[in-house]
């Protein structure tokens, strides 16, 4: 199960889970004022150009499988659907699918392999109720972490109402894991555009950067020194230009309109607890780890979405000459391993 000399972890799958997946364990629960709708908003994109693109993944053994064929150790897991929960606008709504994906993943995926683990899909519309969600998800569902939407939730994440999820992640010594969706391209400034490929093009990237923005320039590493924030699905290479132009604009208007934000920016985008995923192409993926850390940049497949090369990324990252072999293990796994506090069996 090992790819070449390295532990691999993969940072950010997915779950292509299912309404009527989910609909079992809502029902199960007595939950859900609306069990016959669907369960997420869909924007209609053609991501898969006809079913050329991309796969499903929606039960154990398909990923165990995939994981074998590519070399991967231990999978996180994230949701496909789930993605979109900031769209959701009932809040008991909101909070019911939360829950429902949470039971779904431990009983379909992490009862299945003790290599397959969770990340726990919390609804913010509801801070405390979310904190308890994820108190529930990870103390007796083993969750390792909390994901928070991107783009759809009318708040940016460095919101002071959110600071009851990231007050129970940080006592519970797990991670805030950002990450986004296409829906909604007025959010990421692509609804201008006609086209997927020139929607998909801004969405997570700029997604990414407006919440890191928001929540650094709000205070929320700085109020919360131990929590861990990953940014996920956008690259890495972006994070220098942007913790430059953080600095700036800070240095020149912080102290009057981000108090909270205590010093430069790039201190603490480079200050061991925000970490960032990479994709296998980018060429300035050395560079961005000398700039940013190498201990806060991690491997992902994003399988089985449109857009991955799983397994091809893998092997990509592994034969590149221009990352030393310390720093290709901890991008690999040793990254990841720290972000979600696990440790992958020997």
């Amino acid at each position: 199960m090992c790819s070449m000399s390295y532990r691999v972890i993969d940072a950010d799958g997915h779950v292509t889970e299912s309404s009527e997946q989910l609909l079992t364990y809502i029902r199960a629960s007595g939950g859900g004022p609306r069990p016959s709708r669907l369960t997420y908003p869909n924007d209609n994109w053609d991501r898969s150009l006809g079913g050329t693109l991309g796969t499903r993944a929606s039960d154990a053994e398909t990923w165990l499988r995939a994981m074998d064929g590519g070399g991967v150790e231990t999978a996180v897991l994230y949701p496909t659907g789930g993605l979109g929960i900031g769209w959701v606008r009932e809040p008991e709504w909101a909070a019911v699918l939360s829950a429902g994906w949470n039971d779904f993943f431990f009983n379909e995926f992490r009862m299945k392999s003790p290599r397959l683990l969770g990340v726990a899909l919390v609804a913010p519309h509801e801070p405390q109720e979310a904190a308890k969600e994820l108190r529930r998800a990870v103390q007796d569902l083993g969750m390792v972490g909390a994901m928070l939407p991107a783009t759809g939730y009318r708040l940016p994440l460095g919101h002071r109402d959110l600071d009851p999820i990231y007050d129970e992640a940080q006592r519970l010594g797990c991670m805030i894991g950002v990450h986004a969706t296409v829906r909604g391209p007025h959010y990421f400034g692509a609804d201008l555009f006609d086209s997927f490929v020139e929607v998909h093009t801004m969405s997570h990237a700029v997604a990414q950067m407006t919440q890191l923005t928001s929540m650094v320039l709000q205070g929320v590493p700085e109020r919360f020194p131990d929590l861990k924030i990953a940014y996920l699905e956008a690259g890495c290479t972006w994070v220098p230009y942007w913790a430059n132009r953080l600095d700036e604009e800070w240095e020149k208007r912080g102290a009057v309109e981000a108090p909270l934000c205590k010093r430069k920016p790039s201190d603490y985008i480079r200050g061991g607890n925000l970490y960032f995923s990479v994709e296998d192409g980018e060429t300035l993926m050395g560079p961005t780890a000398d700039f940013v850390g190498h201990n806060q940049l991690m491997y992902a497949t994003d399988f089985p979405h449109w857009d991955n090369s799983y397994p091809e990324s893998l092997h990509a990252i592994e034969q590149r000459s221009d990352l030393s072999e310390d720093l290709k293990r901890k991008i690999l796994g040793e990254n990841a391993e720290r972000l979600y506090a696990v440790k992958v069996p020997a």
